[in-house]
């Protein structure tokens, strides 16, 4: 039985996570997020709402110490949700290292998406997630902590914004953000925002000890890992499973389970490599029938063929026990499906990835060709029940991985999944 499970994406982020810890989170005791900021979001809406741990009553969510604040972004979620009936007050806690995002790393991070081009430009949401995290390797930024002491924090933000705004005017040539501005603004939430502050790693290690289940949330994908990713075209955490232990607190040797989402096929917003990139009417189907639109951006999202390299570097590199696939649906109208099971580079064949991302642009994919079922399966609850090519497709993948499929989703609805085997509790 899983008792503590980490839950990654194994592309570039988009995989359907968010209806899988909703589906799961029902078994647990707290729910976890250890890395990324809020520019990580839901497309799928249940009954209404975004799913969420926090709309779950008797589950606690825990903001661990690898995510990046924005103290006004959050306090803004919070009321939304009071204002529909959920007390969050009473199922969230922040630990107290958690990274604060201000509103100049905000502007920094817009002064560079458009200075640098359309080309070059990495793609972000704008919302000062990058700079934060520059701001804790550099150990210049401001932490939750902080709002413990106003007076501090005064200090150490005016120290900082003069920082932010030299680059700001002189290097960026933009608007500054005005100090005492930023200053009132932030310190104003500090009532609302210290009680939410708790030791987040001695509460999961108290929950672990007496065997409490947990579930820890990763955002954005493996690919998009600030060093396994497909650099520089990555986000600025780590999203590989790894980062549940370093992000949150809880000791590595206390997690027992990583479920690995994966959607049947492969997407990607953005800039960047893209070995099985569809630019023809399969690509565009997949986009429509899938509404590959980003969640957070609203931006097209790239779609092509199931990358089974990348994949198994998922695997590898998030030490997966267990596969979580999305979307099967989507692929139900097609007459044949294809599957990535190797590249070629310069006349070699690789069934690895090239040791040098950049060369991951020439790769050409080795695809193996497969029946579509072309029939519905959205409505099948049970494995047996899927279309005979659809459980061959599956099991491809399987034996590509080396590791099972223990759950399906079937279609948007939480209903709409085949649990294969996989619990938590």
């Amino acid at each position: 039985m899983n008792k503590t499970v980490i839950i990654v994406g194994c592309q570039w982020g988009d995989e359907g996570k968010g209806k899988i810890v909703d589906l799961l989170t029902p078994q647990v005791k707290a729910v976890v997020r250890f890395q990324g900021g809020h520019n990580a979001g839901h497309t799928l809406v249940l009954q209404g709402n975004i799913p969420s741990g926090i709309l779950h009553k008797d589950v606690l969510c825990f903001i661990g110490n690898g995510v990046v604040i924005s103290p006004e972004a959050l306090l803004k979620e919070i009321n939304e949700l009071e204002a529909n009936a959920v007390p969050v007050r009473e199922r969230l806690r922040i630990s107290a290292t958690c990274p604060l995002i201000l509103p100049s790393h905000i502007a920094l991070d817009e002064a560079r998406e458009h200075g640098t081009g359309a080309q070059q430009a990495i793609g972000t949401t704008k919302r000062g997630i990058g700079p934060t995290y520059e701001d804790k390797v550099a150990r210049r930024g401001l932490r939750m902590h902080d709002f413990l002491n106003p007076k501090l924090f005064a200090e150490k933000l005016k120290t900082l914004l003069a920082y932010h705004n030299f680059l700001l005017e002189h290097y960026y040539q933009v608007q500054t953000v005005d100090y005492e501005t930023t200053r009132d603004r932030l310190l104003a939430l500090c009532d609302e925002l210290i009680p939410l502050i708790t030791d987040v790693p001695a509460q999961l290690t108290h929950y672990h000890q007496t065997k409490q289940p947990l579930l820890f949330e990763g955002a954005q994908g493996t690919f998009l890992d600030i060093d396994q990713g497909t650099y520089p075209f990555v986000t600025s955490s780590n999203t590989i499973a790894g980062a549940a232990a370093t992000g949150s607190g809880l000791g590595v040797r206390h997690f027992d389970a990583v479920l690995g989402v994966s959607k049947a096929y492969s997407t990607r917003v953005g800039h960047g490599v893209f070995p099985t990139e569809l630019t023809d009417n399969i690509g565009a189907e997949l986009r429509d029938r899938g509404h590959e639109y980003g969640s957070v951006t609203k931006r097209p999202r790239r779609c092509g063929w199931l990358d089974g390299v990348l994949l198994k570097r998922a695997v590898l590199l998030n030490s997966i026990s267990s596969l979580c696939i999305t979307k099967l649906d989507v692929l139900d109208e097609l007459k044949t499906i294809k599957i990535c099971v190797g590249y070629t580079l310069a006349g070699q064949t690789l069934q690895e990835i090239p040791l040098n991302p950049d060369a991951l642009k020439h790769c050409q994919p080795i695809y193996e060709e497969y029946p579509g079922w072309q029939c519905s399966t959205t409505p099948i609850k049970v494995f047996s029940k899927l279309p005979h090519a659809a459980q061959q497709y599956l099991k491809r993948i399987e034996t590509l991985t080396q590791v099972p499929i223990e759950l399906i989703s079937t279609g948007p609805d939480r209903e709409e999944t085949i649990v294969h085997g996989f619990s938590v509790g």
